[in-house]
């Protein structure tokens, strides 16, 4: 025979609080049984599952973060919940001891602001303080040096939070480095990033110089490799190798960094020699001449010694109107802005014409041959001096050029007919670039 009581029971648990209403209709329900004297068959199935199986809560939408359970100290570990906030208010103990009790009270419900107002302790702290505890634990599983735990006894959770990336080995020999070169967070948070960035950097120059196994290599090539990044030679880049040398712990990495810095001085050598090179080369523009403040005269010559030492070699502005006044009758003068060359030139200075620009020494022939150019000298200065100044030669089966100093004193020739100050090109509707820095030998 078939009991129903385990149904019914089954049924009546998931019973709702019965209304008003509900009490009419069971009455009238009974009433009416009474009055047929009809009675009904009840079916009852058992349902094995509603016993073992209770109804599916209802899913909830936002699940707050809960830390991992972290053990207690043994000293907190019968705290109640206002012990607990006494401690953590009042730092008592030691940092990576009361960290866990920010755990407890996140896994009890308090949310991170609500922490710190109770105790004082910000949210980025108490994330600091958790990991760093964190990672701390991590280094005594390691047996990592007591004189390494002993340096993180009484601070340095942001320093550990910063390598909590690195794997347990990594964790280890980051932290010995911290302490021994007595890192900030900041110098702790570059070191965690060069070792986790060493192995994808496989195949850049020098990668194979540094040893993988120590920071202060990985450190050094992230610094290494950031030099090459600016320009040769510039501050930047001369920073980043020299923290590259200070921090490389092997000596094949501090090789590799001695031998960049080498070629940065050599850089370094090659811009002085281009600074004091260099002579301006400059395209007059249409109308550049009416617009300048001061002008100067010069006389114009053409690729002749003759006519060049001929050449009024005073020519002076005077009186209140600056009226140009020469030594002697010239044919042909040129009148250029007041540009520093030219101003300073003083006593001396003429102009030669060319027809193109193949009389300058150029690496390679930019310009168009059939440009003319005009080339500004000081004949006071006709002493071949500088190796790297430019002077006006009229050489023997060359014909009139510009040379190098160098050159001529290889040459055995110590007399120009000038030094070289200025290089100006005609002016054009849509002019282009100066000479670039590529261009003299």
């Amino acid at each position: 025979m078939l009991s129903l009581s385990p149904s019914v029971t089954a049924n009546t648990r998931n019973l709702k609080p019965i209304s008003p209403n509900d009490h009419f209709l069971c009455a009238a329900s009974s009433t009416t049984h009474r009055r047929h004297h009809i009675p009904k068959p009840i079916s009852a199935v058992l349902n094995s599952s509603s016993f073992s199986r209770p109804p599916p809560p209802q899913q909830q939408v936002y699940q707050p973060f809960r830390p991992p359970p972290a053990p207690l100290p043994s000293q907190y570990g019968t705290l109640d919940l206002a012990g607990r906030i006494e401690v953590l208010a009042n730092r008592l103990g030691l940092w990576y001891e009361y960290a866990p009790l920010i755990t407890s009270l996140i896994r009890e419900g308090f949310s991170p602001p609500t922490i710190e107002e109770t105790t004082g302790i910000s949210g980025v702290e108490q994330n600091r303080l958790i990991v760093g505890a964190q990672v701390r634990e991590s280094l005594v599983s390691s047996n990592a040096d007591p004189d390494v735990l002993e340096a993180f006894e009484t601070g340095g959770s942001e320093l550990l939070y910063e390598i909590r990336l690195l794997s347990a080995s990594q964790r280890v020999a980051a932290a010995r480095f911290l302490v021994n070169n007595r890192c900030d967070g900041k110098e702790a948070q570059e070191l965690a990033r060069a070792m986790k960035d060493y192995p994808s950097r496989r195949g850049d120059k020098g990668w194979e110089r540094f040893n993988y196994t120590l920071p202060g290599d990985c450190l050094a090539f992230m610094y290494y490799r950031q030099s090459r990044e600016h320009q040769n030679p510039s501050d930047k880049r001369s920073s980043a190798l020299e923290q590259a040398l200070r921090v490389a712990e092997t000596e094949e990495a501090r090789q590799a960094v001695l031998e960049e810095i080498k070629g940065e001085k050599q850089g370094e050598k090659a811009e002085e020699e281009e600074i004091v090179t260099r002579v301006p080369v400059v395209r007059l523009r249409i109308g550049e001449v009416a617009e300048a403040s001061s002008v100067v005269v010069l006389p114009v010559c053409k690729a002749e010694e003759r006519e060049i030492l001929e050449a009024p070699f005073e020519c002076r502005s005077k009186g209140e109107f600056g009226v140009v006044m020469a030594e002697k009758g010239w044919g042909r003068w040129v009148v250029l802005p007041g540009w520093e060359p030219v101003v300073g030139l003083g006593d001396g200075g003429v102009v030669v014409s060319f027809a193109d620009a193949r009389v300058l020494p150029w690496k390679a022939n930019r310009w168009y041959k059939e440009e003319p150019i005009l080339v500004v000298a000081d004949r006071s200065k006709r002493e071949v001096g500088a190796d790297d100044a430019f002077y006006l030669v009229n050489l023997e089966g060359q014909g009139f050029k510009v040379e190098r100093g160098l050159a001529l004193k290889e040459g055995g020739v110590t007399l120009t007919l000038g030094n070289v100050v200025l290089v100006v090109r005609p002016p054009k509707e849509e002019y282009d670039d100066q000479l670039s820095d590529d261009d003299w030998e």
